[in-house]
């Protein structure tokens, strides 16, 4: 038996407070839910506890309030065997939020307050970075800085982004893409569409996308595309992104491979997202290949669908079996 994985996670931590509605309210309106539920979140957070659930072994950097919530966040950590020594309690400032709202179609909608989270800086970037072996993975829950410089530092390394959400402007996140060639660049249709600055819906222009994705400079490139599935692209495919007529498009299409969603009842869909990229990352850091390994992910993500809460709902490796037929590609 091989040594587990090593998964390192720069990037958030949240209370999420979540609240069951009939339907997602629109702009000026107010609907009646649930009673409130105070969960731990934060994407990066979630990815830690999605990681270590399936196998790897797992730090967290980042930072939290010195406040109840902050406590408690990372006591959840501890619980779930994430070592949050490189997690920052900052004095004066309170622990991100999240409220989430999540309707009976498991939909949700989400408006986060960062409080601690805009503190990450050096510190946790120099601990996330020191860190040999394994994989890293990069939540864009942080400041850009904080972003840009972990790529900086850890090129050479395994490293995986999720531009979620992406930072404002776009141009932004576009940039970070162009200028500092992720290895991994893991993002959903919006967040796509948002990069390359146009339109991206379903699992064939998903393909295209993940394509331009890695024209821009990515070296992987996966798009995720909710029920659909997911899609993902090499490098080395990056000329066809560059297609000047229907029928070269079409072909740009077809150099991107698509994993068909798993069939499975949602109940909620937050932390699926989180679900997949923690996933993704331990699967790469136990050295699965890139297909088998963004499969693996998206049966994880799509088990975390047919769980309520975020890092409650996170499966482990007989969770995902049960629900999707995968066998985890990792043994413990």
């Amino acid at each position: 038996m091989g040594n587990p994985p090593q998964v390192t996670v720069l990037g958030s931590l949240n209370m999420d407070i979540s609240v069951t509605v009939p339907r997602l309210p629109g702009p000026g309106a107010t609907v009646l839910g649930s009673a409130a539920r105070f969960t731990p979140g934060g994407k990066g957070a979630n990815q830690a506890v999605a990681a270590a659930r399936l196998g790897a072994v797992v730090r967290m950097a980042g930072c939290v309030g010195d406040d109840d919530f902050g406590r408690q966040l990372l006591a959840a950590l501890r619980a779930e065997g994430v070592d949050a020594g490189a997690v920052r309690t900052v004095t004066g400032t309170p622990t991100g939020l999240a409220m989430i709202s999540v309707d009976r179609a498991g939909e949700n909608l989400i408006t986060v307050a960062p409080g601690a989270n805009h503190e990450v800086g050096e510190e946790q970037v120099a601990a996330a970075v020191s860190h040999g072996g394994g994989v890293l993975v990069i939540c864009a829950e942080i400041p850009v800085p904080a972003i840009m410089a972990a790529l900086t530092r850890a090129q050479g390394k395994h490293c995986v982004l999720n531009l979620a959400p992406v930072p404002e402007p776009p141009a932004e996140a576009a940039a970070i893409v162009a200028g500092q060639h992720p290895d991994w660049l893991v993002v959903n249709e919006s967040e796509a569409a948002a990069v390359l600055g146009r339109p991206v819906s379903g699992l064939a222009d998903a393909g295209q996308a993940a394509v331009a994705l890695t024209a821009a400079g990515a070296r992987h490139a996966v798009v995720t595309a909710g029920a659909h599935g997911v899609a993902l692209a090499a490098a080395q495919t990056a000329n066809a992104a560059r297609a000047v007529n229907a029928a070269q498009a079409a072909n740009a299409a077809k150099a991107a491979e698509t994993i068909p969603a798993f069939g499975v009842r949602a109940v909620d869909t937050v932390g699926a997202g989180d679900t997949f990229v923690g996933a993704l990352a331990a699967a790469l850091a136990a050295g699965v290949p890139a297909a088998e390994a963004v499969r693996a992910a998206a049966a994880a993500g799509a088990t975390a669908a047919t769980r309520p809460g975020a890092q409650a709902g996170m499966p482990r490796p007989e969770d995902i079996r049960a629900a999707t037929g995968l066998i985890w590609p990792v043994r413990s």
